[in-house]
């Protein structure tokens, strides 16, 4: 729909303003390619600073995983605290970490700014156990305390299954600074403010060419070229071949994602809070109730091919009953996909490529935060207010592997799957 396809999000759009493509030369101080959260935050800071920004999008703005996901908003990477520590070592974890956390700042801070009313925010996350491990939580609590003043609490066990009606829960952990949100009206609110600031975007302008050596870069397009000192790349998922280098360093990742029909009665049965909802097991299953409680969005599973959503949708529900049988015979309205950008090591690509280019992009399905930090470090490198973006450096764009990474990937995930499911047998067995 509007470009989006037929995704709950952009259904329920309160902006179907569209931008025009680019035609012929445009000359700006930066130039941004891909219309995505990271893309846009950076354009964003750089217009407020004065600086002429133009944004290339290939589709629509927020078209990708942007404005496709669950709309959690909490800090964090893809991997965890402790694989960072032991990439980094302990302080530059620490720094990172804070800037994640920064990063759910930001997004608040601009829906304030831009006195955003149409996006209603719910606090509030739980973090749900699939096992039994109320001392591990309890240690990640204090630590958390300990490191970085971040309140968390742990829910027991039947705190836990009272609002959650499923016997396949356990201890939970619950993060009060964490919520959910729209994130394609967040993303189009940006793109507003961008123009409102004297930005330039231009949807349905896919990038087929550049120059980047020369001190004046130079973008093209189909039927235009933009020409900038400075050029952001942030393609996300969807980054192809233009700078092969960037393309080579990610594994393009699927996930999907499913609406219920209206059957609030049916889901009260089974979830009774307005929380957001995630399990502990990778790239397990998150929710959470939309519409007012109306409807129940569902998104997990993640796979390297390509697959039509219907399928996954009806694989998802399964899983979805699995967890709450009063869920039983509840429709699926629909269902979407989007392409995750995963590097192998699971961090975001964050940095600088040569003097005046600079990439962004590789959230790895952790990105409400880390586009929005991400997005700011790099304009402030532009601006030469910080060099925070350095902080990622040691992560790099390694390669993804080819075809042998692509594989490699989907046998992780697999192994993962297995283990995390005899994890659960042993506890049930347990109890």
């Amino acid at each position: 729909m509007n470009g989006y396809g037929d995704t709950y999000y952009a259904r329920t759009l309160t902006d179907m303003a569209q931008h025009p493509s680019l035609e012929g030369l445009v000359a700006a101080d930066v130039a941004i390619v891909g219309g995505g959260l990271a893309g846009l935050t950076a354009a964003l800071d750089l217009a407020r600073s004065g600086r002429s920004v133009v944004v290339l999008e290939a589709e629509r703005v927020g078209w990708g995983a942007s404005g496709r996901n669950g709309g959690f908003v909490g800090p964090g990477y893809a991997t965890s605290h402790a694989n960072i520590a032991r990439m980094v070592g302990g302080e530059k974890a620490k720094a990172l970490h804070r800037l994640s956390i920064e990063g759910v700042r930001i997004v608040e801070e601009n829906i304030d700014s831009l006195a955003v009313s149409d996006n209603k925010r719910v606090y509030g996350k739980m973090s749900v156990l699939r096992y039994h491990d109320p001392e591990g939580l309890a240690r990640q609590c204090e630590m958390m305390q300990r490191e970085f003043g971040y309140h968390l609490d742990v829910m027991p066990t039947d705190a836990v299954r009272s609002v959650l009606r499923s016997p396949k829960y356990y201890q939970a952990l619950h993060d009060p600074a964490c919520f959910h949100f729209h994130p394609l009206n967040y993303a189009r609110a940006l793109a507003r403010a961008i123009e409102a600031n004297g930005g330039r975007i231009f949807e349905k302008s896919r990038v087929t060419g550049c120059d980047l050596n020369a001190a004046e870069k130079t973008v093209r397009t189909a039927r235009g070229e933009v020409r900038a000192r400075d050029v952001i790349l942030a393609g996300g998922g969807y980054t192809d071949n233009l700078v092969p280098r960037l393309r080579r360093s990610i594994l393009p990742i699927a996930t999907y994602v499913l609406l219920t029909e209206a059957a609030p009665e049916r889901i009260a049965a089974a979830v009774r809070t307005p929380m957001a909802i995630s399990d502990n097991r990778r790239a397990g299953d998150y929710y959470r109730l939309v519409d007012e409680g109306e409807r129940l969005l569902w998104g997990g599973r993640i796979t390297t091919r390509t697959t039509e959503p219907r399928r996954l949708a009806e694989m998802m529900q399964k899983t979805m009953v699995s967890t709450y049988p009063q869920l039983e015979g509840v429709r699926v309205e629909t269902a979407w996909s989007g392409l995750m950008g995963y590097a192998r090591h699971l961090m975001p690509l964050i940095g600088q490529l040569q003097p005046g280019v600079w990439y962004v992009f590789g959230f790895g399905g952790r990105g409400m935060n880390t586009t929005a930090i991400g997005g700011r470090v790099i304009a402030e490198g532009i601006l030469g207010l910080s060099d925070r973006y350095r902080l990622y450096e040691p992560f790099g764009l390694v390669w993804n592997g080819g075809p042998f990474g692509v594989a490699a990937a989907q046998l992780t995930y697999w192994t993962y799957q297995a283990m995390d499911l005899a994890k659960e047998r042993r506890a049930a067995r347990a109890a």
